[in-house]
């Protein structure tokens, strides 16, 4: 009876601090999302006209699609770079100072803020900017490419910049704790790299890639910044929605929104958790 009010005892902070800043957000959240409004004030009721427009509305679906081809597009160049290049940190480097080294070095880009780090690419991808000028001036070509800036284009290269290093570190860390034995193994007996890395490293590696996907994910899915300034405004995405939302003072709309949004990142990050089960695979 004794070690059961000390263990309650001993979850009670945390429990608070879950109560106060995770679920009675997530309840006046829910809430609001069935209130009316007008241009100038909330109205406290219980209507689903917000869930209605957010169902109804083809501009909505189609500023969903237009979030998830964000989000399986940089999840896709994200896996390919980070998985690579947790293996070149993990299985090609040798000696730990000098694989601490460049896994710092992965890191630099996080010593400053997202915005000036998007900001930074401006001057680089304008159409006067360094990569066209030297484009051109090599010959490659005859005019500015115009897809550079103000695009998916440069929205995909942004979150890729932004989220590669969440799939690296999880990748990573899996891989290191793969026995090298069993690489041996398979070489000793007869497989190739391929097969190896098809056979052995991928599947130890289910934890890490499933961990950095939801992080990835999760992460572009909720992202309005990027989407506004990368794009110029000639893209949307369901976050950036929101935040337009706010903005007019449309605070059930975009209530929800946010709801509908929490919904949808919730069942991909179970389909994700479902289709690799992390405490059974750690």
């Amino acid at each position: 009876m004794r070690g059961t009010v000390v263990s309650w005892l001993l979850a009670a902070p945390l429990a608070l601090v879950l109560a106060v800043f995770l679920v009675i957000p997530l309840v006046v959240l829910v809430a609001v999302s069935f209130y009316d409004y007008d241009s100038f004030r909330l109205i406290p009721d219980f209507v689903f006209t917000n869930y209605i427009e957010v169902f109804g509305s083809p501009v909505t679906w189609r500023t969903y699609a237009k979030t998830f081809w964000f989000a399986g597009i940089t999840w896709a160049i994200t896996l390919m770079l980070g998985f690579w290049i947790a293996y070149y940190l993990a299985f090609v480097v040798e000696g730990t100072g000098r694989r601490t080294l460049l896994f710092l070095l992965c890191t630099i880009p996080f010593w400053t803020s997202n915005l000036i780090r998007m900001i930074a690419w401006v001057p680089f991808l304008g159409r006067n900017g360094l990569l066209n000028q030297a484009l051109l001036g090599a010959g490659v070509i005859d005019q500015p490419l115009e897809f550079l800036l103000f695009s998916d284009f440069a929205v995909v290269l942004a979150f890729v910049h932004l989220y590669t290093l969440f799939m690296v570190v999880p990748i990573f860390n899996t891989m290191m704790r793969i026995d090298r034995r069993l690489i041996e193994a398979a070489v000793d007996a007869g497989a190739d790299f391929w097969r190896v890395l098809r056979h052995v490293i991928i599947p130890l590696c289910k934890p890490g890639i499933a961990i950095g996907s939801i992080f990835v994910i999760v992460l572009v899915m909720g992202d309005f910044v990027t989407v506004r300034l990368m794009s110029g405004g000639q893209s949307a995405s369901v976050g950036l929605m929101i935040s337009n939302q706010i903005s007019l003072l449309q605070y059930p709309a975009a209530a929800a929104n946010a709801v509908v949004l929490l919904a949808v990142v919730l069942l991909m990050v179970a389909a994700i958790l479902r289709a690799i089960d992390i405490r059974k695979e750690l």
